[in-house]
C-alpha cells in the first residue's frame, strides 16, 4: 500500500511551531500561498461559529491622564484559521497580519499557545 505523503510545510518567516497536521486550504499560511506581514497580536478565542473563521478578543488597559487610572478596554479581530490549527473557544491565539481575505477579515491564525 502506498503511504500517504505528507505536505510540506513552508517557512512563513516568524519563529512558530507548525501545525502537525496538514490541509488543503490556499489561506493556510503553511500548507498554502498566503504570506504574512505586519502585526502579530496575541489574544483568546471567543467564537468559532463561522466556517475556517475565528473572533479573537485581546484585553488591554488604557490610561486616563485626567484621573491618572487605568480602565480596562478589548479589541475583537476576525481572523482566518485553517483547518489545520484545530483551535477552540477559549484557546490562547497567535494571530499575523495578512493582505484581506473578506470584507473583515485581514489577520490569518499562526499558532495556538
Amino acid at each position: 500500500m502506498a503511504k500517504k505523503k505528507e505536505k510540506e510545510v513552508r517557512n512563513i518567516g516568524i519563529n512558530v511551531k507548525p501545525p502537525s497536521e496538514s490541509c488543503n486550504d490556499r489561506n493556510c499560511p503553511f500548507h498554502g500561498s498566503l504570506s504574512v506581514r505586519g502585526q502579530i497580536i496575541t489574544g483568546v478565542v471567543s467564537s468559532t461559529k463561522m466556517r475556517n473563521s475565528i473572533l479573537v478578543k485581546k484585553d488591554y488597559l488604557r490610561f486616563i491622564p485626567k484621573y491618572e487610572r487605568y480602565e480596562r478596554r478589548t479589541s475583537k479581530y476576525s481572523a482566518h484559521c485553517a483547518p489545520c490549527m484545530k483551535v477552540e473557544v477559549g484557546d490562547e491565539v497567535r494571530i499575523a497580519e495578512c493582505r484581506p481575505i473578506s470584507k473583515t477579515i485581514s489577520f490569518v491564525t499562526i499558532e495556538k499557545l
